[in-house]
């Protein structure tokens, strides 16, 4: 295998909530008349495999990739799925109250898998929130009882939110999108999610399901708000299951790149290159999500100020 960086074919959810900035901002292309939510930019699920969208790979799946190919593209063992799932998300309105599980409550509910992630803000519009956690003292029947009451979300943690800010949300964490909200999440290679509350909208005339039993059961009720840190430069999270640090760099210049360590690039801002050491040459530019293979060499080359995320297992 000649590892070089690769693209895939973005995956598009067509959401409730979801507008038009990852069209209009992100320049991901699906029609105008569309409300799509969330493009997942790299995904290794069941239902949800990314397809390379570049070069001698095009068309295999990130699993036939890995499966083919294991030492070249990871440098862990590699069980799959891969080890991240990297979406992109438009909020146009607010995302229903939910939680995910984590280890423990996956094996008391016997369903799901877990899933920790974070969210970094490349747009917010005035006055955008986000809700992270429960107020400190909520307790469990107090949570319940305002579950019933249709008023939970005043006992959750209301933030503030601004582009350049990235928010930890591990498993356990009752959250939701605020309204206004251009973001990239990166998380676990899970899709479990348990709705709390949806703001009694409708979707086709009729409620979206709720999972509210799970939902309590996988609710960490001792969390802080401290627990929840917000960063917005260098190393933005450090956890069991990925890091993410934020990169910036001036146009003109350049970045070696060693082999070793499987990264994934998210592009916030700018373009430039990725050239490998047979001086093949990649493109990348805002919006777009890059798998280095851990036995890449090369560097990247700069046009602009560029600000990227760089997520590694």
């Amino acid at each position: 295998m000649n590892p070089y960086p690769l693209k895939f074919r973005p995956i598009y959810k067509e959401l409730i909530w979801g507008g038009h900035k990852l069209r209009n901002i992100l320049g991901k292309d699906f029609p105008a008349d569309k409300k799509i939510g969330e493009s997942w930019e790299l995904a290794d699920l069941p239902n949800d495999k990314s397809v390379v969208a570049n070069g001698e790979f095009a068309g295999q799946t990130i699993s036939e990739l890995l499966q083919k190919y294991p030492q070249e593209l990871t440098d862990k063992k590699y069980i799959p799925p891969f080890g991240l799932l990297i979406k992109f998300i438009d909020a146009a309105d607010v995302l229903s109250v939910q939680v995910h599980p984590d280890k423990e409550a996956v094996k008391r509910l016997k369903t799901g898998s877990p899933k920790t992630e974070c969210w970094y803000i490349i747009e917010a519009e005035n006055g955008a929130c986000i809700y992270k956690g429960l107020k400190s003292g909520t307790t469990k029947e107090q949570f319940e009882q305002s579950i019933k009451n249709g008023r939970c979300a005043e006992l959750l943690n209301k933030v503030p939110v601004k582009a350049g800010q990235c928010h930890f949300l591990p498993a356990g964490t009752v959250h939701a999108i605020g309204a206004g909200i251009l973001l990239a999440e990166v998380q676990t290679p899970s899709d479990t999610t348990f709705r709390v509350f949806d703001w009694n909208r409708l979707q086709n005339g009729k409620p979206r399901q709720l999972h509210i039993a799970e939902a309590i059961e996988s609710i960490n009720f001792n969390q802080k708000i401290t627990d929840l840190p917000i960063t917005t430069s260098g190393r933005l999270v450090d956890t069991e299951f990925f890091k993410i640090d934020k990169i910036t760099a001036q146009g003109g210049t350049s970045n070696k790149i060693a082999e070793g360590i499987t990264k994934v690039i998210i592009i916030i801002s700018g373009s430039g290159r990725l050239i490998s050491k047979d001086s093949q040459a990649v493109d990348f530019a805002k919006g777009q999500t890059i798998l280095l293979p851990a036995a890449f060499k090369g560097e990247t080359k700069f046009d602009n100020y560029t600000e990227y995320l760089l997520a590694t297992l």
